[in-house]
């Protein structure tokens, strides 16, 4: 089973906390994709969904699937969605495509958070996927001075721009030994939108697609 494969496993498993009637909170990327299209096959039984980013949205709408605007769907049942890197604690790094403030949003208005990945994404200590850091322009270089002063080394994403208008700065070399601590540190930085630390409001299931099949995990 190729990784590809594993990720699709990942969200066919995913398929079974989506009951009749739910409206559900649908994340971004590559695993992501798999879950919107096996959702498509159900679509008749939802009420609709709430997507974390246009290029999601795009998709959905593709298969006939119905994308509402989270103020007006209210708290969501269900938020399903992928991550970069995952602790045992389900503490995650997300935003490898850019879409982690809104990712953040939904899943912080969602009642469970159902994580999707292949098992390489599971690791010890959060650090070796480079963290994202959605930034205001005009504060880019005050945010990377004091994520240096945290031990990162921040590399701006070149020619990318997030849906809300904004940069990314993604950070190499920072080994997260207490992710809650870190997520609060540097959100409070002025001109940080959103860090893609999501332990504040982890995932409160992680299923991950492996060679021999799928597995679940709840935090210890």
């Amino acid at each position: 089973m190729n990784q590809d494969q594993m990720k699709k496993a990942a969200a066919e498993a995913a398929i079974a906390y989506v009951e009749p009637g739910m409206v559900v909170g649908v994340g971004t990327g590559s695993t992501a994709n798999h879950f919107i299209d096996l959702l498509a096959e159900i679509r008749d039984r939802i009420d609709g969904t709430v997507a974390s980013s246009e290029a999601s949205a795009q998709r959905l709408r593709g298969h006939g699937i119905q994308v509402m605007d989270l103020n007006a769907a209210g708290q969501l049942p269900l938020y399903v969605d992928g991550a970069d890197e995952s602790n045992r604690e389900l503490h995650l790094i997300k935003g490898g495509g850019g879409a982690l403030t809104r990712e953040k949003i939904v899943a912080a208005a969602s009642d469970r958070f159902v994580c999707i990945a292949d098992e390489s994404k599971l690791v010890d200590v959060l650090g070796a996927f480079p963290l994202p850091v959605e930034v205001i322009p005009m504060a880019r270089a005050y945010v990377v001075r004091e994520l240096v002063r945290l031990g990162g080394q921040p590399v701006l994403r070149e020619g990318f721009i997030t849906d809300n208008g904004n940069v990314i700065l993604d950070v190499h070399n920072l080994q997260i030994s207490d992710p809650t601590d870190m997520e609060r540190r540097i959100n409070q930085l002025a001109g940080v939108v959103t860090v893609g630390i999501f332990a504040q409001r982890p995932a409160d299931v992680l299923i991950l697609g492996g060679a021999d099949g799928v597995r679940k995990l709840e935090p210890r």
